[in-house]
Order: structure tokens, then sequence, then C-alpha cells
């Protein structure tokens, strides 16, 4: 299995910046890599893409040398399985709302004895070609991570407990499901949504624990890192539309 870079560079206590791709489009996920993300984020949950198409995007971003990570749709044993065995890095488990889902998702993502994931000779394996399972599985342990969103008041309020689950490598903010379960859908700049954000940034900082947030453009960014968030995310039709109306004004003018 591939080294997770981003898992180093969190480790050493850097900051990661990826994208969300929610396209089946692998020349697009080259583009991100060679432009210097350090991972994409392949959206299973809003979008059309499944496992089938992730296993191609999977390859553009070896290729480009970016890091895949994958949402998943749910959080079953099964549907982790199948994210995983194409060769991603990592889970996004969306409306993780307990420490018990928490420790389900990292059961599900893990092998013996961290976990009980399924066996078998699948791509992440190599195919059990030229690979050992014997070895493959505490690589595979290492590297792999295990992202669970924070997008509900039921989630805020179970973060306490939910810090103290071993495995979560990212406790990750979900500001427009957050804000709709505080009553203000679409509005994740609204103080009442803020405040929670914050307070929910401040809790996963003070365990000592490695934060996650989505935004939407570069003061997005520097707002977030400066408050000691690491994993930071944008959608890619955030990073494209911008430049694309950008470029079309300018022609027009």
């Amino acid at each position: 299995m591939r080294p997770n870079e981003v898992k180093r560079k969190l480790a050493a206590g850097g900051n990661v910046l990826g994208v969300f791709v929610g396209f089946d489009c692998p020349a697009l996920v080259e583009v991100f890599g060679y432009s210097g993300f350090d991972y994409v984020l392949l959206d299973g949950e809003h979008g059309p893409i499944d496992p089938g198409h992730i296993e191609n995007m999977v390859r553009a971003a070896e290729v480009s040398g970016v890091t895949p990570l994958a949402r998943i749709t749910q959080n079953t044993p099964q549907t982790i399985l199948r994210f995983l065995d194409v060769g991603t890095q990592g889970v996004m488990v969306p409306w993780c709302q307990s420490a018990d889902e928490a420790r389900a998702a990292v059961q599900s993502a893990k092998y013996h004895p961290e976990g009980r994931r399924g066996l078998a000779g699948v791509r992440a394996a190599r195919y059990g070609v030229g690979m050992k399972l014997t070895d493959y599985i505490p690589q595979a342990n290492a590297e792999t991570m295990v992202i669970v969103q924070i997008e509900t008041l039921a989630a805020v309020k179970a973060l306490p407990e939910m810090l103290e689950v071993p495995g979560v490598d990212v406790f990750f903010i979900g500001p427009n499901d957050l804000s709709q379960s505080l009553g203000y859908p679409g509005q994740p700049e609204v103080p009442a949504v803020q405040e929670v954000i914050d307070g929910a940034i401040a809790q996963i900082l003070g365990a000592g624990k490695t934060a996650g947030i989505m935004v939407r453009d570069a003061a997005g960014i520097r707002r977030y890192r400066d408050q000691g968030v690491r994993f930071i995310s944008i959608g890619s039709t955030s990073v494209i539309a911008p430049a694309a109306r950008s470029l079309v004004a300018a022609i027009k003018e």
C-alpha cells in the first residue's frame, strides 16, 4: 500500500489542503494533483460517483501524486469496505452522531486486530500479487485514515465522547448541514452557527485532535488555519467557477 502523505503531514504537525471532487472525471483529479493539492476527496455521498468510478479516479491520483480519500454514502461495513478496497487511503464518514458510530467507522476501516474489515486480494492489496496479505494488513491499518463528519447539533453535543474514540484521524465540521441542523439552512455565516462551529473547533483542538472543515474560498482557508484547523477542504466548483467567471468578465470588458 502506498504511503499516506496526508497522514504523515498531519502527524508532523503540518497543514493539508484538499478538494472535493463529485464528478466522474479522472482527468480533473490529475489536474488538481499537479496543481499541488495535498488530497482529493472523492465524493460518493453527494453526486453520481460510486466505487466503480472512484477506482479510476484513484489511479489518476496516484499518477499525479495526490492522496485519494473518499466520502462514503453511509456508515456500514460493506460500504466502507468497497470504497477502501479500490485503493482510497481513507474514508470520510458523513452524519456521524455518536461515539458508537465513530467507533463503528474505525472498526469497518481497519483490519484485525484494530477492526473487522473484510480481507481479500483486492486492488488496495495489489490483488494479492507480489505482496502477502500478512504484510499488507499492518500497512493498511497504519496508512488508512478515518475522518468523521460533525454536521448536526446531535454530533456537536456528542463531541466530548467522540473525541475519546481511538483511531479517528480527523473530526471534520460540515458548515452547511450544521447550519441546517441549527435552523439556518444554507447560512453558515450566521453568528449563531459560527459560534457553534468555533466552539466545536475549540473542543477538538483542546483534546489534542485534528480538526477539519469545508470552506468556500481562500479567506475561509486563512481564517480557519489561524484558528488551528489543519485539514481544510474546498469544493471543486469553488475552485473552478471563480476562475471561469474572472476570465469571462475580462474578455467581455
